[in-house]
């Protein structure tokens, strides 16, 4: 016979052999997983190295663009100083601490730029009075992500003396060439003032012939005299002021002095302003004169029949304002065009040759230009354009009068 107890001994070692199989495979699945996470590691590991060494390159890449930045900062000709959002100077290279005369990082730039810099009547460019009134040109560029600014300084002295110089070249050389004409030019009203005036020292002239004489001198004697003070005008050059002037206050006051003399020749005259709240600086009074002499150039080329039409715009973009002058006369070709702002050229019986030339010296001194397009038989457009300035003055709202009374383009108010 068996023993009792082998059921039970039985039974415990089922239970302990299944205890071991578990085990077993508990421990397979563990160095499994081991194995595993050491293929992990080792790859992670891999991954990690791989990474450092792009950092470390894209670090060395880095520092040898910011060394070569620094270095072309500190060998740039023009001044350089990065401002922080607080107006602050964080940073400033050489040149600009050369050009200022003074280490300018760590001041705020506003304040500086209002004790040291003076502005002239040219945008963007100013003088320094403590530095024998070198002129410098400023622009700045806002930095959107740091909400600061970098400011640019060009030392633009030796610049402007020259352009100065070659301005004053170009007119006296305009004079030299101009000299034959001149004589040309002062020697017709003169021989007909004299034969006018020589008629008076007749006793026997009856006194209607006597008045009709002496008005033919008086009216040479002013023709001498405007083509002298056209000669002076041109020879001397227009000085710019430094009177901020609205744009619309200018083609009004243009409208004023026009107006009577297109309805006189039976011409119609409309006015469009879209200057909006746009101002330019400078010589007032130079300035209208061109324009004025771009519109009654315009009233002569309609010719002295009805159905002349001449039209001023003045409009304002990309950082310039624009008065265009348009008439519906006969044009011209494009020789004419090609001479048309020599001195003393003109097709006006009456005309000194010296109107455009003046005009067109005025608003080069201004830093703008004149441009004609025309065709023959098709009419003219001359466009004056000047440099555009922040400041500007309030003006009531108003219209402009045309010469058919109509009320045209109400004037739109400068802000």
């Amino acid at each position: 016979m068996e023993p009792q107890g082998n059921p039970a001994q039985h039974r415990e070692a089922g239970r302990l052999a299944e205890a071991f199989r578990i085990f077993n495979q508990a421990s397979e699945e563990l160095a499994g997983a081991y194995t595993s996470l050491q293929e992990q590691v080792a790859g992670l590991t891999a991954e990690l190295a791989m990474a450092n060494g792009r950092l470390k390159r894209e670090y060395e890449e880095k520092a040898a663009l910011t060394e070569r930045l620094s270095l072309l900062l500190d060998t740039l000709p023009a001044g350089v100083a990065v401002l922080d959002a607080m107006g602050r100077v964080e940073q400033a290279n050489p040149a600009a601490a050369a050009i200022l005369g003074a280490n300018v990082e760590g001041r705020v730039w506003d304040e500086f730029a209002d004790s040291c810099l003076e502005a002239t009547s040219t945008p963007g460019e100013a003088e320094m009075p403590r530095r024998g009134r070198r002129r410098v040109a400023v622009t700045e560029t806002r930095l959107v992500s740091s909400g600061g600014r970098i400011v640019l300084i060009h030392d633009i002295t030796e610049a402007h003396r020259m352009k100065t110089q070659a301005a004053r070249s170009e007119r006296l050389a305009a004079m030299g060439e101009m000299a034959a004409g001149l004589a040309h030019q002062l020697r017709t009203p003169l021989a007909a003032a004299l034969l006018y005036a020589g008629a008076l020292e007749n006793p026997a002239l009856p006194q209607k012939e006597r008045a009709r004489c002496g008005s033919k001198v008086m009216e040479r004697l002013r023709h001498l005299e405007r083509l002298i003070r056209d000669m002076l005008t041109f020879a001397r050059g227009e000085a710019t002021g430094g009177e901020t002037i609205p744009v619309s206050a200018l083609v009004a006051e243009l409208v004023q002095v026009f107006e009577p003399l297109a309805r006189v020749r039976g011409a119609s005259f409309t006015v469009s302003d879209e200057s909006r709240n746009a101002a330019a600086s400078g010589n007032r009074k130079a300035l209208a004169g061109a324009l004025t002499n771009l519109l009654e150039n315009a009233l002569d080329a309609c010719g002295a029949s009805a159905g002349g039409h001449i039209e001023l715009r003045a409009e304002a973009r990309e950082g310039m304002a624009r008065f265009l002058v348009r008439d519906n006369g006969r044009g011209m070709d494009a020789a004419t065009q090609a001479r048309l702002f020599e001195p003393f050229f003109t097709t006006r019986a009456e005309g000194t040759g010296l109107g455009l030339a003046i005009a067109r010296g005025v608003a080069r001194a201004h830093g703008g230009g004149i441009e004609v397009e025309s065709v023959p038989g098709g009419g003219a457009t001359f466009t004056l354009a000047l440099p555009v300035c922040a400041a500007a003055v309030s003006l009531p709202p108003g219209p402009f009068p045309t010469s058919s009374g109509e009320e045209r383009c109400d004037r739109v108010a400068i802000l």
